[in-house]
């Protein structure tokens, strides 16, 4: 039989996002009582494995990161809900295996994070944020134990083109391989840009190459901007969007056919949509 008491959600005594330490203790209790009832119950819940949770999870971290980069802290709110009943999901499946449990996956967490914050917890060293970040990676590789390792070795292979070169470039600025300041990444930008140049000229097989050299440079000056190129990729995606859909709406507006329209026009209703939306 189901757990009835987890029906009603229990009366707080603290205001939103002010509750107490026992209060989120029994906030997590209640959803670890209600995934055991649909585990057992739900004719969905009971078919899941970690392949089919697999691809859901990704979909409910992108809409994570939609609402963060909307601003929209309700709706981040209710994200982070969705993202924390798929890893209660993944530690019920972990305990039917036989791997692991919410238990086991919270202290893991706890205990790497004791670990590789030494100037906490231990004797360490670190003030500022390279440090702590450079001394991660450090720690990181030591816990993988004897024999040659790389540094690169925890970047998942899956992850996003963009977001792969994020993750190297900060993997091997932990160890020091580095530029020493923007100036010198922003010459390098500059540098395959001519490269690409040329290959393009020569209408080369290397084009693709160049380009990508290109993006990972560019990539690396964000960096050093302090700027993160896909949340700015992603603004700038929603900037166009904003603004072609009131480019149409005008040329609907106006009785015309954005389809037969000429080019000269078009920008017209363009410059006029951006100068609407003030981007």
């Amino acid at each position: 039989m189901p757990n009835r008491d987890v029906i009603e959600r229990p009366a707080l005594s603290t205001a939103k996002g002010k509750h107490t330490r026992e209060e989120k203790l029994a906030a997590f209790g209640r959803l670890l009582d209600i995934m055991d009832d649909l585990r057992k119950g739900c004719p969905w819940d009971m078919k899941q494995t970690f392949e089919s949770l697999r691809h859901l999870t990704i979909e409910e971290t992108y809409e994570l990161g939609e609402a963060i980069l909307e601003g929209n802290l309700e709706e981040v709110g209710k994200e982070v809900g969705d993202l924390m009943l798929h890893m209660v999901f993944y530690s019920v499946l972990g305990s039917e295996a036989g791997a692991f449990d919410a238990a086991d996956v919270l202290h893991g967490i706890c205990d790497k994070l004791v670990t590789r914050h030494p100037h906490i917890y231990a004797d360490g060293e670190a003030t500022t944020e390279t440090e702590v970040k450079a001394n991660w990676e450090k720690i990181k590789l030591k816990e993988k134990g004897e024999g040659p390792r790389s540094v690169l070795e925890g970047v998942p292979k899956g992850l996003p083109s963009m977001v792969k070169a994020q993750r190297i470039q900060e993997k091997v600025r932990g160890v020091g391989f580095d530029w020493d300041h923007a100036g010198q990444v922003w010459e390098k930008v500059q540098e395959e840009m001519a490269e690409l140049k040329h290959e393009v000229d020569q209408r080369s097989d290397r084009m693709a190459d160049e380009f990508g050299d290109v993006l990972f440079s560019l990539i690396n000056y964000a960096r050093f901007l302090d700027v993160n190129p896909d949340e700015a990729l992603e603004r700038t995606n929603r900037r166009f969007k904003a603004r072609f859909e009131e480019m149409e709406r005008s040329i609907a507006g106006a009785g015309l056919d954005l389809a037969n329209l000429p080019l000269e026009a078009m920008d017209a209703h363009w410059d006029a949509a951006k100068a609407k939306l003030g981007q």
